[in-house]
């Protein structure tokens, strides 16, 4: 039987464990705090030792719980089940991780630690860097500021990081439990643009609170070009600023551009917002009043965006821009334009009011290679009223204006692998002629190709000899072809004399070498063309005229044709070297190919009809006056040939290189050299002729010099036979008539040439001219027609620091950058006797800095037959460092005119400008 105890034994029992459990709870914390206490004094340097420089890095984890014993399970023992004074918070949520360079000191009475030179603290998402900082346990708080050497000079400013916040100020002080902080001296930068504030309280969510802050977006901070005063300012990091009473400063001179509040979006990403207006008056076309550009902007997207732009004038102009810009990386990317002004000049009942309407469509479109190797699409497209860039008043481009053609191509293309290789391409073409309005277009054009098929080339090894190098493919091309008039475009008219035609080609040829040297080729070519367009032709006697229907339906005729010819390289050396002598020109080399071709095409006149002309009488007319005609004569790809034809054609291909002894004694091969590029002549001879039967010598050449800066290209056209006294040719050659062996008929030269300082200091020349505008607008690949200026597109451009120049150098004329771009240009007529020069000009642009910040520049041209300068552009140009500063003006001629810009160059204040421009003189 058991005994039981006493409850007052048991009680004592109770209260003798729970003295135990207490006196090993307070040994333990003592223990604990001993450790650590030895792990500081282990830390801290001797006082009698001088410091060492070293790296220190320790981490603080501290942790109430971590210091007390595992609590004791007394549910059984003790009626007290919770405890009645409340759990304390703990001093850090977090671990504290700190190093610095020289030494980390901890002062136990003052619960601080000092961390000095290179100094950084991180706790959570906040990151403080400075030259010293000191940590106060007790209330929660971190300093941090710079280090002052004996000279008095300042270093290590403290960095200060808060989630996406950034701020450089002289000192900080930060609360560790509120996450709030106050900054003084601050500079924090917020997508391109800085704010400089004398004091600065931050919230716990990263909100700044600004007394007396700058905010600018130029490079040198401590003495600014300009800035805008923020009297007092809350500033959300990464989304806004927004600000009281706050005006402009230039160089610390207050302005009166000033608003009573502000709003600056920050965010980083496309953000949807409204795009100023620029106000302004024109007096030229008494349009009056207007704000131009102004509208809105759309971020749809990562990948799209749209700008909606606009402009209205007070005589009731107006204009609409549509501008959008789409791009996914690693697939494709392109923009889109439209554009729309309907222009209105003078007032209604004056004599000179005029309405007009133009507009333009530009779309390019280009896909990466790697996307999609088998199948690929792109658009180049520039199209609109022909006299948009002559009359358009909201941008300035006279190399666009001399451009008298506008073309477009939009195509896809898909190739299917396989033996044979099957090509697929269907294109959408159009060109226009901004001088006659007329305008042609292909919807669509459908070309497929299937490879080359050699059917007798052996299983193994290299083809050989004429059999196995036979070899024949298929192609197809179809149309649908328009021609229209600038006046019918965009109207179901354009349609009406369209027409659709295909064409069938299988070629085949063979290549064979004879006696080793000549290579010798043959070819057969069989057509089969296609049409949906033909005509009936025949002689009405009612109304005693020739009449001509147009026929819409199916009909063919099939053509075919030889050919054949013989080439060879002949290769020619001119050895000028000498035994003990060293000429400057040691070799020439001259390369000939000579080429003879052989061509028949039969005569098909069996597609050929005829009708006869029948007097009111009913008797027939006599033979001359039967007309004969072809059916096919609408056909898209031309009609069947009439007459046989049996020609030899000629031709001479000449090369020209030179071995030059180099300039550089320390060479020991000599310099090769181009002389002639090329020299080409080419003639023919028809066997089948009556008369005429050699076709003029065509000549052409070219060549490059003075290190391939120079360009020239030249061309003649030699006829072999004489004009009548009615300046008509004749069946006799010149020579036999008195003349030359041949008579110059036509002639060419041009030339080119461009150089810049920078070649002369091992550079390259590599300044955007606004070559690409001009080429997207259909314009020259240079800037010798000027500079195109789209004030549409000033705030669309997102590249701020692209024409940022090069930080000028201390010494005036250290150097002094210039270009010159140059190009002449001669015709000569002579097929009746004018012996005239037809052209001949000089175009030439160049540019110059005058000093580090000025910029000047010129493009013009003088036209000797019309003894007058061609169009004339000059441009002025200043860097204001943040700011830009332009003036652009044509002094004469029927786009005379002038601008006037000034702004600041950052995206983010670009609308803060004054631009002034004097439009150009009505055209009558």
């Amino acid at each position: 039987m058991a005994i039981q105890k006493p409850s007052h034994t048991l009680a004592k029992i109770h209260l003798k464990a729970l003295r135990t459990k207490s006196l090993h709870i307070l040994f333990t914390l003592s223990f604990t705090m001993f450790i650590n206490m030895f792990c500081f004094a282990q830390e801290l340097p001797n006082s009698k030792d001088p410091i060492k420089p070293k790296t220190v890095t320790d981490t603080i984890s501290v942790s109430v719980d971590s210091l007390l014993a595992p609590p004791l399970n007394i549910k059984e023992i003790d009626s007290v089940k919770k405890d009645s004074v409340p759990k304390k918070n703990e001093l850090l949520s977090d671990i504290v991780n700190y190093k610095a360079k020289e030494y980390v000191r901890l002062n136990q009475r003052k619960n601080q630690t000092t961390l000095y030179n290179e100094a950084e603290v991180n706790y959570q998402d906040m990151n403080i860097k400075a030259g010293i900082i000191t940590i106060d346990h007790s209330k929660n708080l971190v300093y941090a500021g710079r280090l002052k050497d004996s000279a008095g000079v300042y270093s290590q400013r403290p960095v200060f990081t808060q989630g996406p916040s950034v701020i450089e100020p002289d000192s900080i002080i930060f609360n560790t439990k509120t996450k709030k902080a106050l900054i003084f001296n601050s500079r924090t930068e917020q997508n391109g643009g800085t704010i400089i504030a004398e004091k600065t309280k931050m919230e716990n969510d990263s909100t700044l609170f600004i007394q007396n802050g700058k905010f600018t977006t130029s490079d040198n901070l401590d003495d600014p070009e300009y800035y805008f005063l923020l009297r007092k300012a809350k500033v959300v990091p990464g989304v806004k600023v927004v600000t009281g009473l706050t005006n402009l400063f230039i160089y610390d001179v207050p302005t009166p551009i000033g608003l009573p509040f502000a709003y600056f979006p920050m965010s980083k990403k496309q953000t949807s917002g409204v795009i100023m207006p620029t106000p302004g008056q024109e007096l030229a076309n008494d349009r009056g009043y207007f704000l131009q550009n102004g509208g809105y902007y759309f971020a749809i997207s990562d990948y799209l965006d749209l700008a909606v732009l606009g402009d209205y004038y007070t005589n009731g102009s107006y204009g609409l821009r549509l501008e959008s810009n789409y791009a996914t990386r690693y697939k494709f990317n392109g923009n889109l334009s439209f554009r729309y002004e309907n222009l209105i000049n003078s007032e209604p009942g004056f004599p000179d009011f005029a309405k007009s309407t133009i507009y333009n469509i530009r779309w390019s479109h280009s896909q990466d290679a790697k996307s999609n190797p088998s199948s690929r699409f792109s658009a180049s497209v520039n199209l609109g009223s022909s006299q948009y860039y002559r009359q358009s008043i909201n941008q300035l481009n006279l190399a666009s204006s001399q451009n008298n053609t506008l073309a477009s191509s939009i195509s896809y293309s898909k190739t299917f692998q396989g033996e044979p290789q099957v090509n697929m391409n269907v294109t959408a073409t159009h060109s226009q002629n901004t001088n006659t309005e007329q305008i042609n277009m292909t919807l669509p054009t459908l070309q497929g190709s299937v490879s080359r098929v050699f059917p007798f080339e052996p299983k193994t090894g290299i083809k050989k000899g004429i059999i196995q190098n036979i070899n024949f493919q298929y192609n197809v091309r179809a149309e649908n072809r328009i021609q229209t008039t600038d006046s019918l475009f965009f109207k179901s008219e354009m349609f009406d004399d369209a027409r659709v035609g295909a064409v069938h080609s299988i070629p085949i040829s063979t290549n064979f070498k004879v006696f080793n040297y000549f290579s010798m080729s043959a070819n057969a070519n069989f057509e089969e063309n296609w049409t949906l367009n033909t005509i009936n032709r025949f002689y009405d006697q009612d109304t005693e005229e020739i009449i001509t229907e147009d026929l819409s339906q199916f009909d063919r005729f099939f053509t075919y044709n030889f050919g054949t010819s013989i080439g060879t390289t002949i290769y020619g050396m001119f050895d000028f070297e000498k035994e003990g002598k060293d000429p400057l020109i040691q070799k020439i080399r001259h390369v000939m190919r000579p080429s003879i071709s052989y061509n028949i095409n039969p005569a098909f006149d069996n597609y050929y009809d005829t009708f006869e002309i029948v007097n009111a009488d009913g008797t027939t007319a006599d033979e001359a006056e039967r007309v004969e005609y072809t059916r096919f004569e609408g056909a898209l790809f031309g009609v069947p040939t009439k007459t046989f034809s049996s020609s030899m054609g000629i031709s001479l291909g000449n090369n020209f290189e030179a071995k030059v002894r180099d300039s550089d004694s320390t060479a020991t091969e000599p310099k090769k050299i181009k002389l002639l590029n090329n020299l080409n002549f080419s003639t023919s001879y028809n066997f089948a002729g009556d008369s005429l039967q050699w076709s003029p010598l065509r000549v052409s050449g070219g060549t490059t010099i003075l290190k391939d800066k120079m360009n020239i290209n030249f061309g003649m056209v030699l006829d072999p036979y004489a004009l009548d006294n009615n300046n008509r040719k004749i069946d006799q050659f010149n020579i036999s008539n008195g003349g030359s062996l041949f008579r110059l008929t036509s002639a060419n030269l041009n030339l080119s040439y461009s150089i810049s300082s920078k070649e002369f200091e091992g550079g390259s020349d590599e300044e955007d001219r606004g070559i690409q505008d001009n080429l997207r607008s259909g314009g020259r690949a240079d800037d010798l027609f000027g500079r195109p200026q789209d004030f549409a597109d000033q705030r669309l451009n997102d590249d701020d620091k692209k024409d940022k120049k090069e930080e000028p150098s201390e010494f005036y004329n250290y150097k002094i950058p210039w270009s010159l771009r140059l190009a002449y240009a001669v015709n000569y007529t002579n097929s009746t006797r004018q012996n005239t020069i037809s052209s001949n000009s000089l175009m030439f642009s160049g540019d110059i800095d005058l000093s580090p910040r000025w910029s000047v520049g010129a493009s013009s041209g003088y036209d000797f037959v019309g003894k007058g300068f061609t169009q004339t552009q000059l441009r002025f140009e200043r860097d204001l460092l943040s700011w830009r500063m332009n003036f652009t003006w044509v002094p004469f001629g029927p786009y005379n005119q002038w601008n006037f810009f000034i702004g600041i160059r950052s995206n983010l204040l670009k609308d803060l400008k004054y631009d002034k421009r004097k439009q150009r003189d009505q055209q009558l």
